[in-house]
């Protein structure tokens, strides 16, 4: 099973497209998004997904009433973090700060997925794959980034666009 993740789109519409497309050309099961979506018009995008998406608010995601009327709309599956998962016999934990990370169990955890920094991030912490593809709103230009794991071995592929 290989999932798709994307963080910190910031409305950043040309790349939420070119997002779209990319994961759109990917054999994934699932997209998972870390947070700071910030308004609904992005998830209107997001809807063009072939595949589910889930994720989790962030800190910019202030206009929580339309955001959540957008993933009702479209049948997505957010949650303030951290939002566990088990998909694949895999454990996975989702949170938008890193710094969430260091109040969870982590001992059961195989992946757990944050955004926040902007910075790409895979390393091992306790048994799980901490990852993070890093930008993706376009603030730092040539470093945008989504990314796939494959959650049969945990491997991660970076897709840069």
């Amino acid at each position: 099973m290989r999932i798709g993740v994307v963080s910190d789109t910031h409305n950043n519409m040309p790349n939420v497209r070119k997002i779209v497309s990319l994961f759109n050309q990917l054999d994934l099961q699932k997209v998972v998004h870390t947070g700071d979506i910030t308004q609904a018009k992005t998830l209107e995008v997001f809807s063009h997904l072939k595949v589910p998406l889930h994720g989790v608010y962030g800190n910019n995601d202030l206009e929580r009433d339309s955001l959540e009327a957008a993933v009702a709309k479209y049948g997505f599956q957010f949650t303030d973090p951290p939002l566990s998962i088990q998909w694949h016999g895999r454990e996975l934990k989702v949170v938008h700060d890193p710094r969430d990370l260091e109040d969870l169990d982590l001992s059961s955890c195989d992946l757990a997925l944050h955004g926040h920094t902007h910075l790409r991030t895979l390393l091992r912490r306790e048994n799980s794959l901490v990852f993070n593809p890093g930008e993706c709103a376009g603030m730092i230009e040539g470093y945008n980034a989504i990314g796939v794991v494959d959650l049969v071995d945990l491997e991660v592929e970076l897709i840069h666009f």
